[in-house]
C-alpha cells in the first residue's frame, strides 16, 4: 500500500448518528476554520415603506410617490447573488439611496428582459452595460421632469441619493417628480458614472432575500403552495436503459391521501393531496421492466475510455506546428493520463416544479435557470404555443447546472395536463441522484516534450462518454505558449444522461491540466509558479495590448503574482506544504496557493489562498462567498466524489453511500481581487477548476505521491 493509502486509511472514524442512518465514512482530515466575524441581526436591515402609487419607469425600474424605488432582478437567483447584484448596477447609475430601493424577481418576459438565464457565470458580465445605461437613463428622465419644473437646464442640477437640487438650495426627491416623466421621451447616450465615483457598487451589501431566508419565508420553489394544487411524486426506471412494461398500482390507491396514478411516458405518477402519501404509494407499486438498450456499468466505461485514448482522433480540435516532430526530437517526454467519475449534483433543494395547464393558458413556477428554454419546451411536451405559457421564477436552493434542464418542468406539466388539476411535483433525494443528469465520466492523457530545458510540444487527448466537455477552450493556456500544440476529444455515446455540471469543460480538466504542469516543472527542475509564468510570457502576442480581451496570459501573470505573493509562495514555513494552481474559466482568471499540513500523521488541507481577475467586483461580500463556495466544493468533490453505475443503475441513492466535504472539513479560504477597473466577469464557478490542482500539488509535496484519480481517497494505484 502507498504512503498516501496509509496515511488515508489512519484516519479516525467518524460515526454517523442513528438518525442519519448509521455507518462509518473514511476521508482526509480538515481543520475547521469557519469564524463568524460578527453576530448579524437581520432586524437591522432597512425596509423601505410601500407607497400607494408607483410611476413604471421601465421593465426595470419602478418609483413610488414617497421615494421608494422598486428594482426588477431579471435573472433568476440561485445562490449567485445576482437578485442582489444586478439591481445594485442599476441603482448605482440612478444614483439612488440603497435603503429606499426594494427589489423584485421578475418573471420570464422575453420583451422587456434579454438572457434571463443562470448559467456560465455570464448574468453580470453579460448585463453590466444594459444595466447601467437603464439606471442612467431613468436618471436623466427625472433630472428632466425637474428642470421642467423649476423651468432650468437640466445639466445645471445635481443629484445624490435620489435627490435633486437646483442652484437656490431648493430640492425635489425622484418620488415628487416620477410621474412627470410618463410620455417623456427616452434620452440617447447618456452619461455612464466614472468607477472612481461608485457609491453602491464595490459595497459590502446584505443579500436582499436574507431576512426571508432567515425566517423561513417562501422564497423556494418548495416553498409554492396555490389553491387547489395537488402534489405528484414519479416513478422512473430505476436503471438507465430500461423502459416500462406493465405496473399495479392496487396497493398505491388504497393510501390515504392518495388520489390517482398515471402513466406518463416511460414513468408513473402518483398523485396525492400532500406530498407524503405520494411518496409512500409510489414505493408500493409493483412494476416491470425491460431493457430497452444495454444496462452499462462504469467498468465498461473505463475500458472504453482507455481504447478512445488509445485511438485518438484524426480531427483535433486545435493543431499548431509539428507536434510529432516535437516528441521525436525531445530530450525528455513526460505522458500521464488523469481520471475523474461521473458526478451528480446533488442540490440543497431537490427538483421540485408547479404547473397548472388551463384550456387558455399554463402558469408554471418553480426553480429553473432557463426560463425561456422551459417555457419551450413545457409548451412542446404540453402540444401549445410557447405564448400560453406563463413561467415565475423562484429562488433556487443550488443548481450548478442540474436546472438548466426543464425535465422536471416538463413532467410538472404533463401530469397537470393529464388529471386536470394544478400540481406541484417533488423529487425526493433519491429521484434527484438517481434520475438527473451527470457530469460524464472522462480521461485525459496529456504528454508534453522538452528539448534543451524549454517544452517543445504538448498534446492533449480527452475520453469522455456520451458527449466532450473540452468544449471551445483549445485556445486558451498553454495555447500559444508552446510551439507545437495539439488538442483532440473523442467519445461514445452512452444512455446515461449528461449535462452541465459546476463550471463545465473545466472542473476536471482544471486538475489534471495543472497537476501535469506542476510535475512537469519538477522534471524540468525550474520552479512551478515560474514555469507558468514564463509560459505565458511566451503566449502574449499583438493581441495583447489590449488588456481587455477576454484571455489574456498578462491578466493571468498579474493573477499569479498576486496569489504568490499573499501565499507566501517561496517562502519557507516549517510543517506547511504549498500547492500551485492557475486557471482561466467563464472569463475569469483565478490562480490559488493550497496549503496542506500533516496532523497525526495525515495530510490535511488547512488554508487556500486564491486570487482572482474578474474585474469590477459589484458586491464584496457576495463575490468572497462565491469564490469561497468554488474551492471548498471543488476540494471536495475532487478528494470524495465517487459515483459509479452497474448494470445502468448509479452506486449511490442519497449521501449514505455518495460522501461530501463536511462543515467542519472546509478549509480557510482567503480571497484576494485583482484591482483593474475592468468589467466584471463571471464568478460563480471560476474558482472551482483550479482547487483540485492546488491541493493535489500540495499533497504531492506533503507525501511525495502523485494524485492522478480523482476522487482521491479511492486511488489505490500510483505511478512507480
Amino acid at each position: 500500500m502507498s504512503t498516501i493509502n496509509k496515511q488515508l486509511k489512519r484516519r479516525s472514524f467518524l460515526k454517523a448518528s442513528a438518525a442519519a442512518g448509521g455507518g462509518v465514512v473514511i476521508g482526509f482530515t480538515f481543520l475547521a476554520s469557519c469564524k463568524q466575524e460578527k453576530v448579524f441581526n437581520y432586524a437591522d436591515l432597512p425596509t423601505p415603506s410601500m407607497p400607494d402609487n408607483w410611476t413604471t419607469m421601465s421593465g426595470y425600474i419602478k418609483i413610488g410617490e414617497n421615494g421608494t424605488i422598486s428594482i426588477m432582478n431579471p435573472n433568476p437567483e440561485i445562490g449567485q447573488n445576482v437578485k442582489t447584484s444586478m439591481p445594485m448596477i442599476i441603482a448605482e447609475e440612478l444614483d439612488c439611496d440603497w435603503d429606499d430601493v426594494i427589489v423584485e424577481q421578475a418573471p420570464l418576459d422575453t420583451e422587456k428582459y434579454k438572457r434571463q438565464v443562470a448559467g456560465g457565470s455570464q448574468s453580470i458580465r453579460h448585463d453590466w452595460d444594459l444595466l447601467r445605461k437603464t439606471g442612467a437613463t431613468a436618471k436623466a428622465m427625472l433630472i428632466s421632469a425637474a428642470a421642467k419644473r423649476w423651468d432650468v437646464d437640466p445639466t445645471t442640477l445635481t443629484v445624490n441619493s435620489g435627490v435633486i437640487t437646483n442652484g437656490k438650495g431648493e430640492t425635489l426627491g425622484y418620488g415628487d417628480v416620477a410621474a412627470d416623466i410618463i410620455d417623456m421621451e427616452l434620452p440617447e447616450d447618456v452619461p455612464l458614472k466614472d468607477p472612481k465615483d461608485f457609491k453602491i457598487i464595490g459595497k459590502n451589501t446584505s443579500n436582499v432575500d436574507l431576512k426571508g431566508i432567515l425566517t423561513g419565508q417562501p422564497l423556494f420553489g418548495i416553498d409554492t403552495k396555490e389553491e387547489g394544487m395537488v402534489y405528484a411524486s414519479m416513478i422512473r426506471p430505476p436503471a438507465f436503459g430500461q423502459k416500462l412494461v406493465t405496473y399495479d398500482d392496487q396497493a398505491a390507491k388504497s393510501v390515504n391521501g392518495v388520489l390517482d396514478v398515471v402513466q406518463i411516458d416511460n414513468k408513473i405518477a402518483v398523485i396525492a393531496k400532500s406530498n407524503w402519501p405520494a411518496i409512500k404509494a409510489k414505493k408500493l407499486i409493483v412494476a416491470t421492466w425491460e431493457e430497452e438498450s444495454e444496462l452499462e456499468n462504469s467498468i465498461g466505461h473505463n475500458s472504453d475510455m482507455d481504447e478512445l485514448l488509445a485511438q485518438g482522433s484524426e480531427e483535433p480540435r486545435r493543431k499548431d506546428g509539428d507536434v510529432e516532430k516535437a516528441f521525436a526530437e525531445a530530450d525528455e517526454v513526460l505522458e500521464r493520463v488523469y481520471e475523474a467519475p461521473y458526478l451528480p449534483h446533488n442540490c440543497l433543494e431537490p427538483m421540485n416544479y408547479f404547473a397548472d395547464v388551463r384550456e387558455d393558458k399554463i402558469y408554471t413556477k418553480g426553480p429553473i435557470q432557463t426560463p425561456q428554454w422551459t417555457q419551450s419546451r413545457i409548451a412542446g411536451v404540453t402540444g401549445r404555443e410557447a405564448s400560453e405559457v406563463s413561467v415565475d421564477l423562484t429562488r433556487m436552493g443550488g443548481g450548478f447546472g442540474r436546472r438548466l434542464y426543464g425535465d422536471f418542468a416538463e413532467e410538472a406539466a404533463q401530469i397537470s395536463q393529464a388529471i386536470g388539476k394544478p400540481v406541484q411535483l417533488l423529487f425526493t433525494r433519491e429521484d434527484d441522484m438517481t434520475a438527473g443528469t451527470f457530469r460524464p465520466a472522462s480521461k485525459y492523457k496529456i504528454a508534453a516534450s522538452i528539448k534543451e530545458g524549454k517544452v517543445t510540444g504538448y498534446k492533449l487527448t480527452e475520453a469522455c462518454m456520451s458527449a466532450n466537455m473540452y468544449g471551445l477552450i483549445p485556445n486558451f493556456f498553454p495555447a500559444g505558449a508552446i510551439p507545437n500544440y495539439q488538442v483532440e476529444t473523442v467519445n461514445k455515446e452512452s444512455n446515461i444522461t449528461i449535462g452541465a455540471w459546476r463550471a463545465p469543460y473545466t472542473n476536471f480538466l482544471g486538475f489534471a491540466e495543472q497537476s501535469f504542469f506542476d510535475e512537469l516543472a519538477d522534471l524540468m527542475k525550474v520552479d512551478a509558479v515560474q514555469l507558468r509564468l514564463d509560459l505565458l510570457e511566451d503566449a502574449k502576442g499583438p493581441a495583447e495590448e489590449d488588456d481587455r480581451i477576454e484571455y489574456s496570459p498578462a491578466r493571468m501573470q498579474e493573477t499569479i503574482k498576486l496569489a504568490a505573493e499573499k501565499g507566501g509562495w517561496g517562502v519557507d514555513e516549517p510543517g506547511v506544504y504549498k500547492g500551485f494552481s492557475a486557471y482561466y474559466s467563464h472569463n475569469t482568471h483565478v490562480a490559488e496557493v493550497a496549503n496542506v499540513i500533516m496532523k497525526d500523521g495525515t495530510p490535511v488541507v488547512d488554508k487556500v489562498i486564491c486570487a482572482i481577475d474578474c474585474g469590477i467586483v459589484v458586491n464584496p461580500i457576495a463575490a468572497k462567498n462565491q469564490v469561497e463556495g468554488g474551492v471548498v466544493d471543488g476540494i471536495g468533490h475532487a478528494m470524495y466524489g465517487d459515483f459509479t453505475f452497474e448494470n445502468g443503475k448509479p452506486s449511490a441513492a442519497n449521501f449514505d453511500k455518495f460522501r461530501l466535504i463536511r462543515s467542519m472539513e472546509a478549509p480557510k479560504v482567503e480571497v484576494h481581487f485583482v484591482d483593474n477597473g475592468l468589467n466584471p466577469t463571471g464568478l460563480g464557478e471560476p474558482s472551482l477548476p483550479p482547487a483540485g490542482g492546488a491541493i493535489a500539488n500540495a499533497l504531492h509535496k506533503a507525501t511525495g505521491e502523485r494524485l492522478y484519480k480523482q476522487p482521491f481517497i479511492n486511488q489505490n494505484e500510483l505511478l512507480g
